[in-house]
């Protein structure tokens, strides 16, 4: 082991475990929630998004060249349809094939999984599922381009039915956005793109310039400074998906399982960033060894090997507990992102116990990257423990539901006598009057 990777290691049945297991939750949660309230990088959200809802394009303008070190005119913020139709003939064949097959496989398990058709009225109660109306889409685009997260974001967007979808992404490539993500806005029928991130662009969703109408949502990981400026204008200004981001993978793997997959999959996350994280759980010291082993020797095989080597160093170990209850224990207390089983037969058993994750991958041929890029569920998930009360990005995300009550004179009349003893222990007369009056 090289590289200080044997410091991965964390044997539970050492006296120093509980405080550097409580220490790894403590720095991972800080790296999740780095733009808490009174923090310096918070007021500096709160000031760019004020100057936004007060200069509008002015200041996007300004923060895109301060920020993205790219100067654009309000009226090139748009990318214009000729070129998305150009970079979207400039694809690869090969590529566009396979970004068609998983579109069509997100298509199909959101229409799967989609509540809109389960509106119903009966008795004198029902309820009505209508699509939110417009919605913003965030790609990230500063370490590599992720075609694939307009895929996970446009498409259940699209199941919905929401009629009107605007696209940001930084301009990082030529002081533009990546070819490949405007192909698939292309491909999806995506139309409105605009070449701004960061800050300036969630402040330029939620509440509109002079050339960016406001939308009603806003969806898409991004840096914790685009997360933080969603939780910003969540709730007062749009809806918001979830805080997704930094990127993190837990491992429950028992003797069955193959360090060398087991390593592969933790570098799959350390790959994104240095604030992303890998977390193994195992009752094997002997897997556990061997894992931190392979990530030695796959570290030297990475093209962007700093980035996981750094990732790997902060926020990811290797934890040997007594048994697979304690793992459980572990998973559903870290609540992570991706939840990777690699416990041959017991897999799905184990599965079963799991509370609190963004998505579960089931058994030793599911790694993360086949949810990423190609089974349906959407890769925009929860990070940061947020799985305990947040869920992954679905078709559902994009409705609203309509209560719907419709009652007869003879049905009131039934239960008037009820409802207005309720009106009067409350002391609302008028609402108590409001059925007396129909009697």
């Amino acid at each position: 082991m090289s590289d200080g990777l044997q410091d991965l290691l964390i044997l539970t049945s050492d006296p120093q475990a509980r405080a550097r297991l409580a220490k790894l939750r403590l720095d991972m949660l800080g790296a999740a929630r780095s733009a808490s309230e009174n923090s310096e990088q918070n007021r500096t959200v709160v000031e760019v998004l004020r100057d936004i809802r007060e200069r509008g394009d002015e200041a996007v303008a300004a923060y895109t060249e301060k920020f993205d070190r790219v100067t654009l005119r309000p009226d090139e913020f748009r990318v214009g349809p000729d070129a998305l139709a150009a970079a979207h003939a400039s694809m690869d064949t090969a590529l566009l094939a396979a970004l068609r097959k998983a579109i069509e496989n997100v298509r199909a398990y959101q229409a799967k999984i989609f509540l809109g058709h389960s509106s119903a009225f009966s008795d004198g109660t029902g309820i009505r599922y209508t699509p939110i109306r417009r919605a913003g889409v965030c790609v990230p685009g500063a370490s590599a381009p992720l075609p694939s997260t307009v895929i996970m974001t446009v498409v259940p967007a699209q199941v919905a039915g929401v009629r009107e979808i605007a696209v940001v992404s930084p301009p990082r490539h030529e002081g533009s956005i990546h070819p490949v993500i405007l192909g698939v806005c292309h491909e999806l029928g995506v139309e409105e793109v605009y070449r701004i991130g960061g800050v300036q662009a969630v402040g330029a969703l939620a509440c509109g310039t002079q050339s960016i109408r406001k939308v009603d949502i806003i969806v898409g990981p991004g840096n914790s400074w685009v997360q933080a400026a969603k939780k910003n204008v969540a709730g007062d200004y749009v809806g918001i998906d979830s805080i997704a981001g930094p990127s993190e993978v837990f491992i429950i793997a028992n003797d069955q399982a193959d360090p060398a997959w087991v390593a592969a999959d933790m570098l799959s996350q350390a790959e994104h960033a240095a604030d992303s994280s890998a977390v193994v759980v195992t009752d094997s010291e002997l897997l556990a060894r061997a894992i931190v082993a392979q990530l030695a020797s796959q570290l030297a095989q990475l093209p962007r090997a700093d980035e996981a080597r750094a990732s790997l160093k902060r926020f990811s170990r290797v934890i040997v507990v007594a048994d697979m209850d304690a793992a459980v224990d572990l998973a559903n207390e870290f609540a992570s992102e991706h939840l990777e089983i690699q416990c041959g037969s017991r897999s799905r058993e184990i599965a079963d116990r799991i509370a609190n994750a963004g998505a579960i991958f089931i058994g030793p041929h599911t790694p993360v990257a086949v949810g990423d890029y190609w089974a349906g569920p959407s890769h925009t998930l929860p990070t940061g423990t947020r799985a305990k009360f947040s869920s992954a990005l679905t078709s559902n995300d994009f409705l609203k539901s309509i209560s719907l009550i419709e009652y007869s004179p003879e049905r009131l009349a039934a239960c008037a006598d009820d409802i207005i003893r309720l009106a009067q222990v409350e002391g609302l007369d008028a609402h108590a009057r409001s059925v007396q009056i129909r009697l």
